[in-house]
């Protein structure tokens, strides 16, 4: 199989220290693009840094809504000119979490449209995160794409079947994550075995959210490899296929992952 990892974060505790590991363990699984996602402006050099050192990964740059209150001052200006760098590819994560709060809601919704503006401008996909937040992310993506379009996935899915029409409806990719592989995951299981394939991609937000058999170790991009197979066999696929439709689709929505 050859796969793509559409969202880890390779800075990371349990990652960063032993990268050069990480990376060849995820080649040797197949895993032959990775996209290194920022989180706090204080990381986006770091993860641009190891786009720039690995051919196979590429960086984003973005605000978490966890970190919105410590990042007043990120407006579409600031995220537009670090995103001309050649390796930066897409805009987030972004996005709304009302499951923890740690950032004022407004602050978060404030931050969220910045993102987007930015992706407007730059026609980057954005990256969203949405947490116990349905309702409110629909809303806002709805109302900024009625300003012009913009191309986004929403990641780590986890939401309702009525949010994933809803993303699709305006033209968005939706990736899962190794969630689906969990016991307790029937209903994203039964929304992620209908998504068209054309706008599937799969993650692994390494180093969180390990797929099973990996579950509570640490996260690493090798194990997409796992939660690609488990997904073939929920949607009754061949999982090499499975493979080469979400490293395709993958390509096709990170568009500067192709030049």
């Amino acid at each position: 199989m050859k796969l793509a990892d559409s969202h880890c974060h390779l800075i990371y505790k349990g990652l960063g220290e032993q990268q050069p590991e990480v990376l060849a363990r995820a080649r040797q699984a197949g895993v032959v693009a990775m996209l290194n996602i920022s989180t706090r402006e204080r990381e986006w050099d770091d993860v641009i840094a190891v786009a720039e050192r690995e051919a196979d990964v590429w960086a984003s740059v973005g605000i978490h809504p966890h970190e919105a209150d410590e990042h007043p001052d990120i407006d579409a200006a600031k995220l537009v000119a670090k995103t001309r760098h050649p390796r930066v590819v897409a805009i987030g994560e972004t996005g709304l979490d009302y499951y923890y709060d740690h950032s004022d809601r407004d602050r978060q919704r404030a931050s969220f449209r910045a993102h987007i503006a930015a992706c407007r401008e730059t026609q980057l996909p954005l990256i969203v995160h949405t947490r116990d937040a349905e309702a409110d992310t629909a809303e806002i993506l709805r109302d900024e794409m009625g300003k012009g379009a913009f191309p986004g996935v929403i990641h780590c899915f986890t939401a309702s079947s009525d949010f994933a029409d809803i993303a699709l409806e305006l033209g968005f990719y939706i990736s899962i994550s190794g969630i689906v592989t969990f016991k307790n995951a029937k209903d994203l299981q039964e929304t992620a075995a209908r998504l068209p394939r054309e706008r599937l991609l799969i993650e692994t937000d390494a180093p969180f959210l390990a797929p099973v058999p990996h579950r509570g170790k640490t996260g690493e991009p090798a194990f997409v490899a796992d939660t690609c197979r488990f997904l073939a066999g929920l949607r009754g696929e061949d999982a090499e296929e499975l493979a080469d439709a979400t490293r395709a689709n993958f390509h096709a929505l990170f568009a500067k992952t192709r030049a």
